[in-house]
């Protein structure tokens, strides 16, 4: 079955139903297997998008950009320096304007207000890059490779997220497996576990769709019998020096390391992170923490792990590509 996704923005996991969400990554398969047969159709020509950056970004920036030129379209890239945006003129402002020029809008910041406060006024399609609060783009990538990886429907997969749980990778994958019916774990220290709104919210999805969910501080415990481990980074860019000690010794014991992998009892364990990860000292950020902190073989995750065939991080970051394409074309085609 199809769904009419026209003109509909998506800013948090539930703005769409279950259903419409397996719509979505079944129609990103379709255009996966069309990019590679070159049978691709272009169902976005004289399409226009603006892409506005308030954090900086890989994977985000270069998945809109390359779906859109698959599918025809163009795109306006606006880094922070390249709007008036919050600055001498208001978000709902910058939104009315931009949507009388472009036919929709990605956006990637801080606060979740802002993208919400776009699409109330910019009369187009929004979709949320990133914001503190929540990653929806990132969770089709996700459960796209999970699936893909596994060969398991979305309700069958069991997967654990082991980290900093209060922001937007743990509450995505919490919310999100809710809606998907999955077994989902979430493990962190007490005071980094999801806040109890968002904790209620994918409890009373899970009672619809029967998905299980555990939140723990037990790291052995959460991935006992997952078929997926994920994390994320534990230190943010532009956070103070002054966390970083305790914020690594609050997480350290959940390090995705060999030792954790070997305790989910799964030889097919495969593991997962949105990137980027810090996982050696080939980069400025990593290697000053890592060096601050004496983490030297790896923070949220080992290079062991990191660099194993456990690892499918980059396919992982090649659906980003894929799933944002079925955004665009089911919102805008």
């Amino acid at each position: 079955m199809s769904y009419n996704l026209k003109n509909r923005s998506f800013l948090k996991e539930i703005d769409f139903q279950p259903a419409e969400l397996r719509h979505l990554l079944k129609l990103a398969e379709a255009l996966k297997l069309a990019k590679y047969a070159g049978t691709e159709h272009r169902t976005l020509a004289g399409k226009e998008v603006a892409l506005i950056f308030e954090k900086t970004s890989t994977r985000t920036r270069s998945a809109f950009e390359v779906a859109a030129f698959d599918q025809g379209a163009h795109v306006t890239y606006l880094d922070p320096s390249g709007s008036q945006l919050g600055h001498k003129e208001s978000i709902a402002d910058t939104a009315a304007v931009l949507g009388r020029m472009y036919d929709a809008i990605e956006f990637r910041g801080n606060s979740q207000e802002e993208v919400e406060t776009l699409a109330r006024h910019a009369g187009v399609p929004v979709y949320n890059g990133l914001t503190a609060e929540w990653h929806p783009t990132q969770m089709l990538a996700d459960f796209l490779t999970m699936h893909e990886a596994s060969g398991k429907p979305y309700h069958g997969l069991a997967y654990a997220f082991l980290g900093d749980c209060r922001f937007n990778m743990g509450r995505s994958l919490l919310v999100m497996g809710a809606l998907m019916g999955s077994d989902v774990r979430l493990a962190g220290p007490a005071d980094l576990q999801p806040p109890q709104d968002v904790l209620v919210l994918a409890q009373d999805i899970a009672e619809r769709t029967g998905a299980r969910i555990t939140v723990t501080d037990d790291p052995a415990a959460a991935v006992d019998g997952v078929d997926f481990v994920h994390t994320d980074v534990w230190v943010s860019m532009g956070e103070a020096k002054d966390v970083w000690h305790d914020r690594v010794a609050q997480l350290t014991p959940y390090q995705v390391n060999a030792a954790l992998l070997r305790a989910s009892g799964n030889r097919s364990v495969r593991f997962m992170h949105c990137l980027p990860a810090f996982h050696d000292t080939n980069t400025v950020v990593g290697r000053e923490i890592m060096t601050e902190t004496g983490m030297l073989g790896g923070l949220e995750v080992t290079d062991e792990v990191f660099t194993s065939d456990a690892s499918i991080v980059f396919d992982q970051a090649e659906n980003r590509l894929h799933t944002i394409k079925a955004v665009l074309v089911a919102t805008l085609g």
